[in-house]
């Protein structure tokens, strides 16, 4: 069976509000089911989801500590104070800072903005800058996204004389910062009902408080930062987002018109995907890898051409981060395979490294959960100071923020949310921070929580999305966190066609189907996984439902996510030439959508042929074809892990027997994947199921032969030839002979008995074999891939 990458996680039964939404709302049973698997529990509940404005959003006021900064912004802009605009270098960071810009233009304000560099100084407000602002003549400090766990510095602030007041979403520490006002929806005691807000959308609620009624096009700066900071598109944040890329589809921004323009986006159609694949990573490479002020400049610039400068140079900053992020990618994964202990993976993963970009450890964080499934901190470490500047991804079971927060005193600074977050200590820390860390996963996470989960949006089936119901499923939209695009999963279809696609084939595209209705199905980066597939095999696909627009033509597409090939399977991979090779290979290629780790795999070869394999699969258990036994271990892995956990067999060589077959898949009781990768035989080798009329042949041309006693080999020659037969096979006949007591072998020559007894061939051992082997090659060695597969899933049911 080839397994899924993920645990698809259904729905929870919302079908009874799915029907009344259905009926309700004149929608199709898909639509309602994904409104209710959203929350959505009626008509007016989902009308204002569907259809919410600016109106609804909150009063600004009920945030805490916004009565006391809008006095103070107004009387800052009354007796024309300085004003600084205090930043953070992410793509919320730069949408805050650029939409304050706006805010402070429009008040006619006199102001600066400071953004700290991400390498040389790191997250949050730095005392150096408050001297700098001190020295400028500002006497207010306006943080967005950043401020919240400063206490020592806005003291600091506070003994300079400078009020500040802050504007951020994090997560509040115990000890909050002595501000003149402290504003986040998320400190003890704020009674504003959406906590979920970006950065950028507590800085525009401040906007909101002083002006009422902000330029709408502000929106287009908040939808920015809100896609790009992973924040939940649900209440105000859909409604700001909504509102933003409405206006972004026809924007007189000139910076984010060149922004979408470099990356491919067609301003009219423009979406939440598009910011969070396309314009995001631009605006973060400026912080990543120079200077965030870049990306600010871009946002906030009234000229054409200085915005297509700007975001021509942010495009090349991407590209230079990508091509950074895979060389550090490539070193972390070797570190990470000198910690795998037995090939276990840790509870938390944390890596270092000397003069890595800190500007990328996130993306690379990110890189190595995808692959491992495990919480993970990348940091680069200084190798003058020793300092090491790090961050954090997470997964569901474990909350990397309270983690983090359990040896705070092995750090000098952090922070962050749930699932992601940033730190920064000394190298020396660097043991028993990761020793700290698993000690905590081990204590709050079960085995349950490193099991890949991805939630879906049901099982459907493929009649079930005509082109008008996935353009009603686009009400839905705008999609991202907390409001994914719908996952829907399609049991039971029949694979039709495959073939590669893209560059080097790194892409697969497939085309499926239930009874009448087909689809086509798009992998990205799935293109190795072609020859483990063929036409015929029955699929259960998780995917994203499209439309593929392509010359005046509309059809529906699915973005394939995960798929898993239900029953047992064979892979026909015979004759490669080195299987060992094939084997690591395979293992690479396969392990992450079968689930696997070496204690489930096992390779079996014949020591005959072979004294010890070729290969550095030490981990993985392997195994001898035994006359007596079937198989025995080889190896230590073997002995170590037993047969029961094998669910993945890759057989190097043919068994001896096709009782040592039976043998072999009876064995390994929980195996769902046989891969062939024996080599085939020549026709000199071949095996016929012997036949009473070739046996009366072979002794009538064997009398004539050896009147007197001939040499064996001399006479197995001439009997090959004469009956067009193999030698092998004439060999295994002349074992049948000598059981009978038709012949005797004496010293290398032939003897045959002029008076044999009466027996029937049957009753040989040797002639009941020589069936069943030569039944079992034809199958297995010269039969073409179908009737291959069949027979040893044949077999394989017959003994399990």
């Amino acid at each position: 069976m080839f397994e899924s990458k993920y645990t698809w996680q259904a729905p929870k039964g919302n079908e009874e509000t799915a029907r009344n939404l259905a009926e309700e709302l004149s929608v199709s049973s898909l639509t309602a089911s994904l409104l209710a698997s959203r929350g959505i529990s009626n008509a007016e509940e989902a009308g204002m989801f569907l259809n919410g404005n600016l109106e609804a959003l909150h009063d600004p006021y009920l945030l805490l500590g916004m009565e006391k900064a809008v006095p103070r912004i107004r009387q800052a802009i009354e007796n024309e104070e300085h004003i600084l605009i205090y930043g953070d270098y992410d793509a919320d960071g730069v949408s805050s800072t650029s939409l304050m810009i706006y805010f402070m233009r429009h008040l006619g304000a006199s102001y600066d903005i400071y953004i700290p560099h991400r390498s040389n100084e790191g997250y949050g407000l730095h005392n150096h800058a408050l001297d700098w602002a001190h020295q400028q003549g500002v006497s207010l400090v306006i943080t967005v996204d950043t401020g919240i766990s400063a206490v020592e510095q806005i003291a600091y602030a506070n003994s300079l004389g400078l009020d500040v007041i802050v504007t951020d979403h994090h997560e509040p520490p115990e000890m909050l910062p002595d501000a003149y006002a402290l504003i986040n929806p998320k400190q003890p005691g704020c009674p504003y009902p959406f906590k979920g807000l970006a950065g950028v959308g507590v800085a525009y609620k401040l906007a909101q408080a002083v002006l009422k009624d902000p330029p709408v096009e502000w929106t287009e700066i908040v939808a920015i930062g809100t896609i790009a900071d992973l924040m939940p598109l649900t209440g105000e944040n859909r409604i700001l987002v909504s509102r933003g890329l409405e206006c972004m589809r026809h924007t007189a921004f000139p910076g984010i018109q060149a922004l979408m323009e470099v990356s491919g986006i067609k301003m009219g159609t423009v979406t939440s995907i598009n910011v969070a694949f396309g314009m995001a990573p631009r605006i973060n490479a400026s912080g990543r890898l120079d200077h965030a002020g870049s990306a600010v400049a871009l946002l906030t610039t009234e000229d054409l051409d200085e915005a297509q400068k700007l975001s021509h140079a942010l495009d090349e900053l991407n590209k230079e981060r990508q091509q950074v992020v895979e060389a550090i990618v490539e070193e972390a994964l070797i570190q990470l395979q000198c910690k795998m202990t037995d090939g276990a993976v840790p509870d938390v993963i944390v890596i270092a490294g000397e003069g890595w970009n800190v500007g990328v450890v996130g993306i690379v964080a990110s890189k190595i959960l995808e692959r491992y499934y495990r919480p993970v901190i990348i940091l680069g470490i200084d190798p003058a100071t020793g300092m090491c500047k790090g961050s954090a991804r997470s997964i569901p079971g474990l909350d990397i923020f309270e983690a983090l927060t359990s040896c705070k005193e092995l750090m000098d600074h952090y922070g962050g949310h749930p699932s992601a977050a940033g730190m920064s200590l000394n190298r020396e820390q660097l043991p028993a921070f990761e020793e700290a860390l698993n000690r905590f996963a081990a204590q709050v996470m079960s085995e349950e929580d490193y099991i890949p989960v991805t939630s879906t949006d049901g099982e459907w089936i493929l009649s079930d999305v005509p082109l008008a119901v996935i353009d009603e499923m686009e009400m839905l939209a705008p999609f991202g966190m907390s409001n994914p695009v719908p996952k829907l999963v399609f049991r039971d279809t029949q694979l039709v066609e495959l073939r590669k696609m893209g560059k080097e084939g790194k892409h697969l595209k497939l085309v499926v189907r239930q009874g009448e209705a087909r689809i086509e199905a798009v992998a990205f980066g799935r293109g190795e996984l072609a020859g483990l597939l063929e036409p015929g095999m029955t699929l259960d696909i998780l995917g994203e439902i499209s439309v593929n627009e392509w010359n005046g033509s509309r059809k529906p597409q699915l973005m394939l996510q995960d798929m898993k090939i239900t029953g047992p399977q064979v892979f026909d991979l015979r004759g490669c030439k080195e299987p060992w090779g094939e084997i690591q290979r395979m293992v690479d290629t396969v392990a992450p959508h079968m689930r696997l780790d070496y204690r489930h795999i096992a390779a079996v070869f014949n020591p005959s042929l072979e004294s010890s394999p070729k290969m550095h699969l030490n981990d993985c258990t392997l195994w001898v074809y035994d006359k007596k036994a079937g198989i025995s271990a080889f190896n230590d892995a073997a002995n170590m892990y037993g047969k029961d956990q094998i669910t993945t067999l890759f057989m190097v060589h043919v068994p001896d027997s096709a009782e040592q077959l039976d043998a072999l898949l009876a064995s390994f009781k929980n195996l769902s994947n046989v891969f062939l990768l024996h080599a085939g035989r020549s026709k000199g080798e071949q095996l016929t199921i012997p036949s009473r009329d070739q046996f009366k042949l072979l002794y009538v041309l064997l009398m004539r032969m050896a009147a007197e006693p001939i040499r064996e080999q001399e006479a197995l020659a001439r009997l090959s030839q004469q009956s067009s037969s193999s030698l092998r096979m004439v060999t295994m006949m002349m074992d049948v002979f000598e059981e009978l007591s038709f012949i005797e072998r004496r010293d290398g020559d032939i003897v045959v008995i002029p008076k044999p007894p009466k027996r029937e061939l049957s009753s040989s051992m040797h002639f009941t074999n020589l069936g069943s082997l030569a039944e079992m090659e034809q199958h297995l060695v010269y039969a073409g891939t179908p009737q291959c597969t069949s027979w040893i899933i044949s077999r394989w049911e017959g003994v399990s």
